[in-house]
């Protein structure tokens, strides 16, 4: 299927859903996942993602089942399933097995092979990578590409192509597209600003639907990276996750609601200094920020130079062992004061795991302990993600299927 019939294949949807539009729950100060009715004024858009959310997370029931889970009238659900199939959302999936009386209900479900999801992640300073997703934000289909230093409309055009090679590698209606980038992105897809990719006030967003005709979601990397672990990795909805790769970024989700700031910045983390006893020079001509500290390609040129400098291989592993105990230690003071403002149970760390786990995340949970009270926060659990280097990718389809669907 070529990218132009992949895009007219979804003309249905994007009647509904115009190219540009942050729609249903990817909007500030809006859950996730819709949980109950609202007001006649705004039921019929959030009744029609209820029955989406409810049937994305159970999997196929009847229409009475769709009607108890959410507490619908049965006539609401079947008038929203019967617009949902001819939208080609849900599909029927036969009669339901087993002896009851009466007879037999019809099955439902959430049609998961109709569309596809393309995602991008353009957080890696080497690559841009790109997915084609199902709506499970399983990964069909990679490509990536090298970055090669390119910055400004150079590194905006290889997202384009990149775009374009994914539509093409499409083999149904595509969803819509979700971008993560890094830097401040805002809710309307600009990226305000990325200095490894030389953009400022950039219409991220607007560049790309216009060349693919399709919607377009574009978020920050460690934003997309929270909802991942939201809607793939089972979290809880109160949040905080800590991407640590290039430069260090955080994203956060407070009772099931994502947290972007007065100016976009929120889990703007990297540059908050850390400690009064000084540190390594940070790129940004500062002192000790916490990327200095935790930032992988520093992490990796220190463990390098121990090894190179060291005969003795027990001597090398107890000094990379301290070496990544310092860094969890500034990784801790650093997030101390959030936990205890937000109350958080709960941290994700995403990054090389051979790096992050291990002396880094005791040394960071050793130190958050040590700086909150033992008394609220003492089952503060900190973790590695489950979803591996895909997160962003994934959080891309998040983005996709809350901004369209109002599911996740």
């Amino acid at each position: 299927m070529t990218a132009s019939e992949v895009q007219r294949g979804s003309s249905t949807l994007d009647a509904a859903h115009p190219n540009t539009a942050q729609t249903s729950a990817y909007l500030p100060g809006r859950r996730l996942r819709p949980s109950a009715k609202v007001l006649p004024e705004h039921a019929r858009n959030h009744n029609r993602a209820l029955v989406l959310q409810t049937l994305y997370g159970a999997g196929a029931m009847s229409r009475a089942d769709v009607s108890r889970e959410t507490g619908l009238t049965r006539v609401t659900v079947s008038d929203l399933v019967a617009e949902l199939i001819t939208d080609g959302l849900i599909a029927e999936r036969g009669q339901r097995e087993g002896v009851r009386p009466g007879k037999p209900a019809t099955l439902i479900d959430i049609d998961r092979e109709a569309h596809q999801i393309i995602g991008l992640d353009l957080s890696d300073y080497s690559d841009f990578h790109g997915a084609v997703m199902n709506l499970d934000g399983e990964i069909l289909e990679r490509i990536d590409v090298a970055l090669e230093g390119a910055t400004g409309e150079r590194a905006v055009e290889k997202v384009l192509a990149l775009t374009e090679r994914l539509l093409q590698a499409s083999t149904r209606p595509v969803l819509g597209i979700g971008i993560a980038s890094p830097g401040v992105v805002d809710l309307a897809g600009i990226v305000h600003s990325a200095p490894n990719l030389g953009w400022h006030d950039l219409e991220l967003q607007r560049r790309v639907a216009d060349a693919s005709g399709c919607p377009v979601i574009v978020s920050n990397d460690a934003n997309a990276a929270v909802l991942a672990e939201h809607g793939f990795g089972h979290a809880e909805s109160d949040l905080m996750l800590v991407r640590i790769g290039h430069g260090v970024g955080a994203g956060l989700l407070l009772g099931g609601i994502a947290i972007y700031g007065s100016r976009f910045a929120a889990g703007e983390i990297g540059h908050v200094t850390v400690g009064t006893d000084g540190g390594p020079l940070c790129a940004c001509g500062k002192t000790a920020c916490l990327e200095a500290w935790v930032a992988i390609p520093r992490l990796e040129a220190e463990i390098q130079a121990i090894r190179a400098d060291s005969a003795d291989d027990d001597a090398a592993a107890a000094r990379i062992d301290q070496l990544l105990r310092d860094a969890g230690e500034r990784l801790g003071i650093a997030l101390a004061p959030v936990v205890g403002a937000l109350d958080l149970s709960q941290i994700v760390l995403s990054g090389p795991e051979e790096l992050l786990d291990g002396a880094l995340a005791q040394a960071t949970v050793e130190t958050l302990r040590n700086r909150t009270m033992a008394e609220f926060h003492g089952d503060l659990t900190l973790r590695l993600t489950t979803l591996g280097q895909d997160i962003v990718l994934r959080g891309a389809a998040v983005m996709v299927l809350s901004g369209q669907l109002g599911v996740s």
